[in-house]
């Protein structure tokens, strides 16, 4: 045996390394944080679904199957349209509608309606069909000016889907709506001409006191009341005024025609009006029979002077300006010589009317 033997012989003899304990303690605090770590990765993997974990539990994928209508209300949240959808069966969780509602900026933009969408549909998928605007039904009310209390209730019905005999209840009984005290009641002239999106879920009474409260917001712009006061007439009267003028001729002559309506009252004349005999008759026309111009009625302004009982349809904010503001002029006729074009012209005296009225016999016997 040599010396180097003897050296190798004697290993279990030598005194322990100092490093030893160091090492396996080294060994073991890594298998610990192995341990937490794959503890960690499997909680966090159940928690956000990864690798089939709770995602199929919150949210289903693609773009779903069958069809549900489902309704917006205005005011709505995203929370309440996610539970909107979430109890239609559309997504599987509210936090899948908000979480894609979220990641896309775009669907701020949805609003109040009636949404035709699918069951089982993903939070994106929901989200992205109700940003495309075949989804949404067509529940806007389009009022233009001049309309009937009668015309204004068959579009309201017609557009929310609502049987026209609940607006007529409605009527009925018009001091549930925010009408003005100064209205007394009486609803025509007060259904603003404005574009209305309805949500779906409006009664037939919401939908007309919204154009109610419309008519109150235009009121307030215009200072109606007191700027009526100041021409010395009631702010029913001004409105009065509007209905007529908005009925009678084109936006630039309504100044015009309003300083007719005022000369022809303050002269205690008849106005005259063939607007107010139609309505009368509920008819649209404007050129009249002599027949029809013995039509016994209140709005018969050939025959009773002074204004119409009420207003003969629902003026715009350009007839009430015109009939708070009008010209300041003489005139005391006018006459539609075109009624094509609705071309206008005014006289101050009977003489000069009756060439006007010569000029439109003439274009209706070249046109008639």
């Amino acid at each position: 045996m040599t010396h180097m033997d003897e050296f190798f012989d004697d290993e279990d003899d030598l005194p322990p390394s100092r490093n030893a304990s160091s090492w396996a303690r080294r060994i073991t605090g890594v298998a610990v944080l192995l341990a937490i770590a794959a503890l960690a990765w499997g909680t966090w993997s159940f928690i956000s679904g990864i690798g089939g974990g709770s995602t199929a539990e919150t949210d289903y994928a693609g773009e779903g199957i069958g069809e549900v209508q489902i309704v917006v209300a205005r005011g709505d949240t995203l929370t309440a349209i996610g539970q909107t959808l979430a109890d239609a069966g559309v997504v599987r969780t509210v936090d899948a509608f908000i979480d894609a509602a979220q990641a896309d900026e775009a669907a701020a933009s949805i609003g109040p309606g009636t949404y035709t969408l699918r069951q089982q549909m993903s939070g994106a998928s929901a989200v992205a069909l109700m940003l495309d605007p075949i989804s949404r039904a067509d529940s806007r009310l389009v009022l233009p000016e001049g309309l009937r209390l009668n015309q204004t209730i068959e579009l309201a019905a017609e557009a929310s889907n609502l049987p026209l005999a609940e607006f007529e209840q409605v009527l009925e009984n018009p001091g549930v709506l925010p009408l003005p005290a100064w209205a007394e009641q009486r609803p025509e002239g007060f259904m603003f001409p404005a574009t209305y999106d309805l949500a779906g879920d409006e009664t037939a009474e919401q939908i007309l006191s919204t154009l109610v409260t419309r008519f109150d917001q235009s009121a307030v712009s215009l200072d109606l009341v007191a700027r009526a006061e100041e021409i010395g007439r009631t702010p029913y009267e001004v409105l009065t005024v509007a209905s007529l003028v908005q009925a009678e001729v084109l936006p630039e002559d309504m100044r015009k025609a309003a300083a007719v309506v005022y000369n022809r009252l303050d002269d205690g004349m008849p106005l005259q009006f063939d607007s107010t005999v139609s309505y009368a008759l509920g008819i649209a026309e404007l050129q009249l029979s002599a027949e029809q111009l013995e039509t016994d009625s209140p709005y018969n302004t050939y025959q009773v002077e002074g204004l119409p009982p009420t207003p003969i349809n629902s003026p715009g904010e350009a007839a009430i300006e015109a009939a708070l503001d009008p010209a300041k002029a003489k005139w005391l006729y006018f006459v539609t010589v075109n009624p094509d074009t609705k071309e206008t012209k005014f006289a101050r005296n009977y003489d000069r009317f009756l060439k006007l009225k010569a000029q439109l016999q003439e274009y209706l016997a070249e046109n008639g």
